[in-house]
């Protein structure tokens, strides 16, 4: 997905349309969503008609319509972005809940697929064994799929079966050594085209030796999923590899929360809008923290942002949403973000920022 968001934020054109809306996953609920998305293009399209002429965006409609049409309802997830301009026309399902719109900007709202990214993981689980090793990719609880080429990897002449072998401990670890550098090269070569974060399901004394030999080390999670599970099913172990990537990510969000908190009690943050935005645009801003639905349209003038009413959306200089703005901004000079639940942020209006300085 991060190979995804970084192609659609560096889609420009003069009517990049965004349609974000909640879905279904099973029957008779995701009936329903067919005619909620048409209503989002109807919406859509009109507001491209408001204030344009008809020929201007017309190539847009066209793409909206024939979209619609390709999209299988039975498959949906969570939520459905569709992005569409000029040029692309295409559509991501997502495992979150989103709040339902309809984006029109010269850019494409990200945020979602960025809070998918911050708050739900995708990632690797190395079932390993000194015999056999599988690959699984999982997102969250759920297993994408099996990995198959080079997977399921097989010990076929990496141990002993000569007694005088066996009993020489120095010999075994060798061999176990030699064979894991062998399984660590053929996953980098899936991490090279897709790097995610691994958690390695073994037994601890492979866990300890895998980990002497490993090439991208700093990608494999400090924790590990307990004993041999060569022969379970792929779903059984996410569902407990789940248990054990999930409270790391909430360490990690605890953790993210704590560092606004310091940077409070120093006075290296912001929570005015207008201080934030320049702050970005000077490359100070470390973290920008925000409430997952907080959303407005806004006028950007002279580093200034002024907040305006809903209505005004269609009109010209109009951002439909500032913050999804402020945050491609801060990604674009190397700043992160945090998404927190409605009320988290209160006090600061549910936005502020960790400054660098």
């Amino acid at each position: 997905m991060d190979i995804k968001l970084k192609q659609l934020k560096d889609e420009t054109g003069k009517f990049c349309v965004s349609i974000i809306m909640n879905t279904h996953r099973t029957k008779p609920d995701y009936d329903k969503d067919p005619k909620v998305l048409k209503n989002h293009i109807k919406e859509a399209k009109e507001r491209l008609l408001a204030t344009n002429d008809k020929r201007e965006v017309s190539k847009v409609i066209e793409h909206l319509e024939k979209l619609e049409g390709q999209i299988d309802h039975s498959l949906n997830l969570e939520s459905l972005i569709l992005f569409v301009n000029e040029n692309k026309a295409e559509f991501l399902r997502l495992p979150i809940e989103v709040t339902d719109r309809v984006v029109i900007d010269r850019s494409f709202a990200t945020r979602d697929l960025v809070r998918a990214l911050h708050q739900e993981i995708n990632y690797f689980i190395l079932v390993l064994s000194q015999r056999e090793v599988r690959l699984i990719e999982a997102f969250n609880d759920k297993v994408v799929k099996e990995i198959g080429s080079d997977f399921p990897f097989e010990n076929t002449n990496l141990y002993s079966t000569n007694k005088d072998e066996l009993a020489n401990a120095g010999r075994q670890t060798q061999l176990v050594a030699e064979f894991f550098n062998r399984v660590d090269k053929a996953l980098n070569k899936v991490r090279k085209e897709n790097a995610l974060p691994v958690l390695i399901c073994t037994e601890e004394a492979n866990y300890h030796e895998y980990l002497k030999i490993a090439d991208e080390s700093k990608s494999i999670f400090d924790t590990y999923l307990n004993k041999n599970r060569l022969d379970e099913k792929a779903h059984a172990i996410v569902s407990e590899a789940w248990s054990i990537v999930s409270k790391k990510m909430e360490e990690q969000r605890k953790a993210k929360k704590d560092e606004l908190s310091k940077a409070v009690g120093k006075g290296n943050f912001l929570s005015d809008l207008s201080d934030i935005w320049k702050a970005i645009g000077e490359g100070r801003v470390d973290t920008l923290f925000i409430e997952e639905e907080l959303f407005a349209p806004a006028i950007i003038k002279n580093d200034e942002i002024h907040i305006v009413e809903d209505s005004k959306t269609n009109e010209n200089g109009v951002i439909d949403d500032v913050y999804d703005e402020m945050i491609e901004a801060n990604f674009s000079f190397g700043g992160d973000v945090v998404f927190l639940p409605k009320g988290h942020l209160e006090k600061f209006h549910g936005i502020a920022a960790k400054t660098r300085y």
